[in-house]
């Protein structure tokens, strides 16, 4: 793992990953792109981990991509006329992977929130923010466009605030984030923590993979309408309440008793 990510899973099969550049609030280095995307992976291909948090080091989320990387790219282009898009394609992938994945994502939100940190809070399950964090899609008031986080954008805030936000360079206080739907709880930043083990409980209290495939089937329904997913959602629920999860869970509950992948 980079030094740029800083991983910890604890015994309940929650794995945080730390955004670790304090020094530059964050910043998403091409570097911390790649050791995203290969500790998810590993979290996938380990069959330990339920729940993924991604939080910030120092008081930042992140502040956006690592311009040295963008100037870098720009030294190669003589080389590698493609070395700009490779760069932007490498964190489109990386928001990609965490939208599909089928395992839990928790994201904590304070301080700086910017540009590609933005574009991750988009891909959540569950975004907690504090009141101190401070949202920013700078990209074109630097002449740039928020090309990879635009889809993203869209699908949690609809066309209108995400045309918004890209047409003024947008800022969002706490606050302004809950009410647009960016976030889904509040709370000081003091409370944070508290906060994330209230999310953990009630994630963990319910099977891993019926958690993956309500998130198949609720990303499948942004495209189709409901009544062509009839016949394809009647087969998951058989498929779910016939497994061992829908067995074992279905018999805890007439048991009076936490199923088996509940904490104790």
């Amino acid at each position: 793992m980079s030094t740029a990510v800083v991983a910890h899973e604890d015994g309940r099969g929650v794995l945080t990953l730390t955004l670790s550049r304090p020094e530059v609030r964050n910043a998403m280095s091409l570097e911390m792109v790649l050791a995203l995307r290969t500790a998810l992976a590993e979290a996938e291909a380990g069959g330990r981990v339920r729940v993924v948090v991604l939080r910030g080091a120092g008081g930042h989320f992140c502040a956006g991509a690592d311009l040295a990387d963008m100037a870098a790219a720009r030294a190669r282009l003589d080389q590698d006329p493609k070395a700009i898009e490779k760069v932007s394609a490498a964190f489109g992938e990386l928001c990609a992977a965490f939208a599909a994945t089928g395992l839990a994502t928790v994201v904590l939100l304070e301080g700086s929130v910017m540009g590609g940190g933005l574009g991750l809070a988009c891909v959540a399950d569950v975004v907690l923010a504090a009141t101190s964090a401070v949202f920013r899609l700078p990209e074109t008031s630097l002449g740039l466009v928020p090309a990879q986080i635009a889809p993203f954008l869209v699908e949690r805030l609809g066309p209108s605030q995400a045309r918004r936000l890209a047409v003024c360079g947008g800022k969002l206080d706490a606050h302004a984030a809950l009410a647009v739907g960016l976030v889904h709880e509040l709370h000081a930043t003091g409370a944070l923590d508290h906060a994330l083990e209230a999310v953990l409980h009630d994630i963990l209290r319910c099977a891993p993979g019926a958690v993956a495939a309500s998130k198949a089937l609720v990303a499948q329904a942004r495209w189709q309408p409901a009544t062509a997913l009839v016949a394809q959602a009647a087969e998951v629920f058989s498929r779910a309440a016939l497994g061992p999860e829908g067995v074992e869970g279905t018999t805890a509950f007439l048991e009076r008793r936490p199923a088996a992948w509940a904490p104790r």
